[in-house]
């Protein structure tokens, strides 16, 4: 059994020109990540995290315009914590 240190994390993508280049591979080999991509054409494979990208800019990245990076990133976090892990004050905003 391989141990948390050995083991590789999954990097789904889809087969856009950004995830087929040789510069990409570089990039996941150097950093011991393992490639996964959906077939040609079929968005269904990877349905749930089109849905939560397609929700997150939707519903966040289009919305604001970020000064910096590091603040886009804690928005970014903070939806995502808000969408996984909804706290009793999140949930308080809909009468839950």
């Amino acid at each position: 059994m391989a141990s948390k240190a050995e083991e590789q994390v999954l990097v789904h993508s889809d087969q856009g020109s950004q995830f087929t280049s040789m510069d990409w591979a570089a990039f996941l080999k150097h950093h011991n990540l393992e490639d996964s991509m959906s077939r040609r054409g079929n968005c269904y494979d990877n349905a749930v995290a089109e849905s939560f990208f397609n929700l997150l800019k939707r519903e966040r990245i289009r919305r604001r315009t970020y000064r910096t990076r590091e603040e886009a990133r804690y928005d970014v976090f903070d939806y995502i914590e808000m969408f996984y892990c909804p706290s009793s004050e999140h949930l308080a905003q809909f009468g839950a």
